[in-house]
């Protein structure tokens, strides 16, 4: 697969578990980041050859590498890694990989330990994604499940509290404790969350916003629910 763009190639060179094929870059993009990149095996080429070898419209910054995939964690794995203090994001049927790559993004940021999708309906990680996440793909664990509501349930037996985002919430994001171990799950672009997901849910709550604009944007959400559960964890 192609990444394309500084962040998400630098990203990849520093991840270890990343496999790196090839590296190429423009002269100007080479000289700017020569202390990122090193001593990495890359061709020096033109902004049009690298055009020519990506996706139609890929925004490359003068710089893509062709790499293999990650190895695809499993939730165990997730779960391992997750301390007494821990967010996890769960995403139901979300497509849109900018999306996807926009709240991968978040997590890191903030510290999620990692986030879930369902294996079908949601973007395999391309470069697109890997784009959107700005790096993060590389930082983030990305676990795919193929039944969104037993990983809840494997989540509820971890003592993962279990936060649905719903426009039908009953509480308020920031009028709840999120301290401890918080799974919040977010709906599909449109849909939301579908029935039996929320079902799994142990509450469905809601962002406040201004009657000017009742909902937001999947991603805007995300970042909002985990900067809320960091500001938390920092005030504590």
């Amino acid at each position: 697969m192609w990444l394309y763009g500084r962040h998400a190639v630098v990203a990849a060179l520093a991840n270890p578990e990343r496999r790196i094929e090839r590296v190429f870059a423009t002269r100007e993009m080479a000289d700017r980041l020569a202390a990122e990149i090193g001593k990495t095996d890359k061709a020096i080429t033109t902004r049009e050859d690298l055009a020519q070898r990506l996706p139609a419209g890929a925004v490359h910054q003068g710089i893509a590498a062709l790499v293999a995939p990650l190895e695809e964690p499993m939730l165990e794995d997730l779960l391992a890694r997750c301390g007494e203090d821990a967010l996890v994001l769960a995403l139901d049927q979300v497509t849109d990989p900018h999306n996807v790559g926009a709240i991968l993004r978040s997590a890191a940021a903030f510290g999620a330990a990692g986030v879930i999708v369902t294996d079908r309906h949601a973007p395999s990680d391309t470069g697109v994604l890997a784009k959107a996440a700005s790096g993060a793909l590389e930082v983030v664990p990305l676990v795919r499940a193929v039944n969104l509501a037993r990983a809840l349930d494997q989540l509820k037996e971890a003592n993962f509290w279990r936060y649905g985002l719903d426009e039908r919430g009953e509480a308020a994001l920031n009028s709840l404790d999120l301290r401890g171990r918080a799974c919040i799950v977010l709906g599909a672009e449109g849909e939301g969350l579908r029935r039996l997901t929320a079902e799994k849910c142990d509450r469905l709550i809601t962002i406040p916003t201004s009657a000017a604009l009742a909902a937001l944007n999947v991603s805007n959400a995300a970042a909002v629910a985990t900067y809320e559960w960091a500001r938390q964890r920092q005030s504590a």
